[in-house]
């Protein structure tokens, strides 16, 4: 018998600090003394992680647009080559490097990604994978024509967590699936542009990169752009990949049918205070057909309100984000590091699949070892395009205030025109995809 508290337990605070406590764990490799050269897209911050997680291998040159920041970046990493611009990384580092690691703002993710894999670069991408649904597919399309290992820095994608919800979903514990949500108390609403005095460590104008050309506006850069359409997704883009991750890989989702959204009214410059959006997604494999829903700034599930502990209490549960799987045979709530089965009383005697899901290396490690070894990863540009596009058709839904009806393989609106142009967007002179 496996008690449901012990069946959290599985899921908990110990896996999660195995992977926290230790990203640069060894792996294998056909040449385990030989380390990649790897250059970064951005220096500190979520850009700063990602490269220290990736310290086992030789970090070779680092990029970005505020040279106090570049300064601080490059600190750790002694001979790293140091420039302003990626563009002038790439093209300069092309015959010195394997791969590169973006972590800049969204709007640039897909600019010098694109380059990085044009030039045969293995690619690590923070999410959202890209600003544009269209920028996403090509992403993934170039992964796959070029043959190259990519992932994207959706990291809680590796904890043990989700691995086991994925098993006991397909493995049938809570039978057919044909709802499923998923929420998170995140905002980034209110935002305005303020003209300002540009510092001198900042270049604007590379900071800006494919957006459209504005005056140096404070309070953007380096931590408050995701309050911005121009350079962010909101709390959808944020955390939607993140958390619609799991019912991805767990319901075999790629592409919705249609996507329907509501919330505050548009503000053209700032995301709103909350968005809920409906996901309508075909029959896939042996599973049914699917209607999720998203909820962001607070909004929940009604559905969380009615749900009791064994006990009959209000179920004692951290509500600020999570996921709710409602099957035919029961529900699964969950987070990023545990789960729990509803009703209690109906899975107090289940035995849950054996595991076929492997325990993760590390989230950088994985892509490390697919490089060396010529593996796949688990967040590859071929899954995480697909989940990113999906987010992003919420945030076009919201823009255009239509429910829109998608065709997925020609990367088309089917119901309306202003929709459409939301797909994707004008660059500015001397940025392309």
């Amino acid at each position: 018998m496996l008690h449901r508290r012990k069946f959290i337990g599985i899921t908990a605070a110990a896996t999660a600090t195995s992977y926290f406590v230790n990203p640069t764990a060894a792996i294998g490799s056909n040449s385990p003394n030989e380390r990649l050269n790897i250059a970064c897209v951005g220096a500190t911050n979520r850009a700063g992680a990602n490269i220290a997680a990736l310290k086992s291998q030789n970090i070779a040159a680092i990029a970005d647009i505020d040279s106090n920041l570049l300064e601080k970046g490059c600190a750790p990493y002694a001979g790293v080559r140091k420039y302003n611009d990626f563009r002038v990384m790439l093209e300069k580092e092309a015959d010195r490097i394997d791969a590169v690691v973006v972590g800049t703002p969204d709007h640039t993710h897909a600019p010098a990604a694109a380059m990085a894999m044009r030039l045969g670069k293995h690619c690590y991408c923070e999410k959202p994978l890209a600003h544009t649904v269209k920028e996403a597919r090509v992403l993934s399309e170039l992964a796959t024509a070029k043959k190259l290992k990519t992932q994207m820095g959706t990291q809680i994608h590796s904890l043990d967590n989700y691995r086991r919800v994925v098993e006991a979903i397909q493995g049938g514990m809570i039978g057919d699936v044909k709802e499923a949500h998923v929420w998170s108390n995140a905002r980034y609403s209110g935002a305005k542009f303020e003209t300002a005095e540009k510092p001198r460590n900042v270049d604007w104008d590379l900071w800006l990169g494919p957006a459209v050309d504005r005056p140096y506006s404070k309070n953007v850069h380096p931590f408050n752009w995701r309050r911005f359409w121009d350079y962010g997704t909101g709390a959808l883009g944020d955390f939607g990949c993140h958390f619609m991750d799991l019912t991805h890989w767990a319901l075999k989702l790629k592409h919705p049918d249609k996507i329907t959204s509501r919330g505050e009214p548009l503000d053209p410059v700032t995301p709103p205070d909350w968005c809920i959006v409906d996901y309508e997604y075909p029959a896939r494999e042996k599973m049914p057909a699917l209607k999720l829903t998203w909820y962001d700034g607070g909004k929940r599930p009604p559905l969380l309100k009615q749900l009791k502990e064994e006990n009959g209490d209000k179920l004692n549960w951290a509500l600020g984000a999570g996921q709710l799987f409602i099957g035919s045979k029961g529900m699964i709530i969950s987070n990023y590091t545990k789960h729990q089965l509803l009703p209690e009383d109906r899975f107090l005697d289940a035995k849950r699949p054996d595991q076929w899901i492997p325990k993760s290396i590390g989230h950088h490690n994985e892509w490390i070892d697919a490089i060396k070894n010529d593996k796949t990863t688990t967040c590859n540009f071929d899954y995480s395009g697909a989940l990113s596009e999906a987010v992003l058709l919420g945030v076009v839904s919201f823009k255009s205030g239509q429910s829109i009806e998608w065709d997925a393989e020609n990367l088309k609106v089917k119901n309306d025109a202003g929709a459409q142009n939301l797909i994707h967007k004008e660059y500015r002179k001397g940025w392309d995809l």
